[in-house]
């Protein structure tokens, strides 16, 4: 039925808002689903299991930071925008979402049941629209994909890096350095 997708949605975006301001990790799927104004087997019956909404939770925000970047002035200049698209990924306002990344991504990865899904595009998602990215700003096309790679795999690292120190500056200084070594190799290209 079409109102069973509008609800899931919904059900999905009061998630998003709720973790932002509580976390989810930790709460029951009871808790999270009084929190939420609905029942248990109505987030089961969406989700699968708490597992399987705290994947969906995560690919929400990931899809919404990857619209963000999508949404940037391409006349920006490359570093530019990955200053910016950095700005918004470290912001404490995001950290709830990073750490429930990170955690979801580390069940995922060993095996913790209904969390696989997670697996499934986790860097694809990112490499290509900066791979394609990557090519618009001037790096040649043999590159593109490593170096949208390397950003990711850079960008997530400086993440955990960051929700591991608290060193905020410490970790903007490198990704300060990370972005102008593309500056420098790729003479005014860069991407994330």
């Amino acid at each position: 039925m079409w109102y069973m997708g509008e609800a899931r949605d919904a059900l999905l975006d009061a998630a998003v808002e709720y973790a932002a301001h509580h976390g989810i990790a930790d709460v029951s799927l009871r808790q999270l689903a009084a929190a939420l104004g609905t029942s248990h087997r109505m987030l089961v019956y969406h989700f699968g299991s708490k597992e399987g909404l705290l994947v969906a939770v995560v690919r929400e925000v990931e899809a919404r930071q990857r619209a963000f970047l999508a949404d940037l002035d391409g006349s920006l200049p490359p570093v530019e925008m990955g200053q910016r698209l950095w700005e918004r990924l470290s912001d404490p306002a995001m950290w709830p979402y990073e750490k429930l990344f990170f955690e979801v991504y580390s069940q995922a990865l060993r095996s913790r049941p209904h969390t696989a899904a997670m697996l499934e595009g986790v860097v694809e998602s990112w490499v290509a629209p900066i791979a394609d990215l990557n090519v618009r700003n001037g790096v040649p096309p043999g590159d593109a994909r490593a170096t949208a790679r390397l950003s990711v795999a850079v960008t997530r690292g400086l993440l955990l890096d960051l929700l591991a120190t608290g060193d905020q500056d410490g970790v903007r200084e490198a990704m300060d350095r990370f972005l102008a070594l593309y500056l420098n190799a790729y003479g005014g290209s860069v991407s994330e």
